[in-house]
């Protein structure tokens, strides 16, 4: 039997886009439990950060190694966009496709599915079509479907970027409940608002490097570099 997919070791990887350096060189640990936020501004590389360590993103340098093989790393993790991909289908076959994929019957598939669209609200609209959902109502459709297979690691990239007040505290309530259900959670968001109320480390990123990382109560109220001490203080970085 496989073991955790972690820890997942990133050494000097760096990342170029036409020519120029996105990412890198960059080297870091993900182990461990609970929620780390990914912050900086924007153009930072907080994006191809998130994409390289899940895969979509091939780096051009450095070595991302796992703890398990890559089959069992590809099952056991999960990635859900700022701007969500939904399939013209319904909610709970929207939700159910990974299982599908995965060789589910259809009748099962819909039994978990209808279960994970309980859990982040979506439990009365199981056969509306996905694409007529509020902005909200598909991010959690997004989050369900991650979640469906019971991911060891789920990737977000900025959940709540275009969310109202609402729809942001629903979302960040169903992350904690995945967190407390032992998923290991990797985010990028802009809110400093959010960093506080869900992080338990955060990574700073400025130019595609690792400027600063560390607790939360650390870098959110005494950061050691200029860099995230201007942006905690609201300021323009160059």
């Amino acid at each position: 039997m496989v073991g955790s997919i972690l820890p997942l070791a990133l050494e000097d990887i760096t990342l170029r886009r036409a020519g120029k350096v996105i990412l890198g060189p960059l080297s870091w640990v993900l182990d461990g439990a609970g929620i780390t936020v990914v912050m900086g501004p924007n153009g930072s590389g907080k994006t191809s950060f998130l994409r390289a360590m899940h895969g979509l993103e091939r780096v051009n340098a450095g070595r991302i190694a796992w703890a398990a093989p890559l089959e069992a790393v590809r099952a056991r993790q999960a990635f859900v966009f700022q701007t969500p991909i939904l399939m013209r289908r319904s909610v709970v076959d929207c939700i159910a496709y990974p299982l599908r994929l995965d060789g589910v019957a259809r009748k099962t598939a819909r039994a978990r599915a209808a279960e994970a669209a309980a859990k982040v609200g979506l439990g009365a609209m199981l056969e509306q079509p996905a694409q007529v959902l509020s902005g909200g109502e598909k991010q959690k459709l997004a989050l369900a479907r991650a979640l469906v297979r019971g991911p060891e690691l789920l990737f977000l990239d900025e959940p709540c970027a275009n969310l109202d007040g609402r729809a942001t505290r629903e979302i960040e309530a169903i992350l904690r409940d995945a967190r407390e259900g032992g998923t290991r959670i990797v985010m990028s968001t802009h809110d400093h608002g959010q960093a506080r109320r869900l992080a338990d480390d955060i990574l700073f990123l400025y130019n595609g490097r690792l400027v600063e990382t560390g607790p939360k109560a650390v870098l959110l109220e005494t950061p050691t570099t200029p860099e995230m001490t201007a942006f905690i203080n609201g300021e323009l970085l160059p």
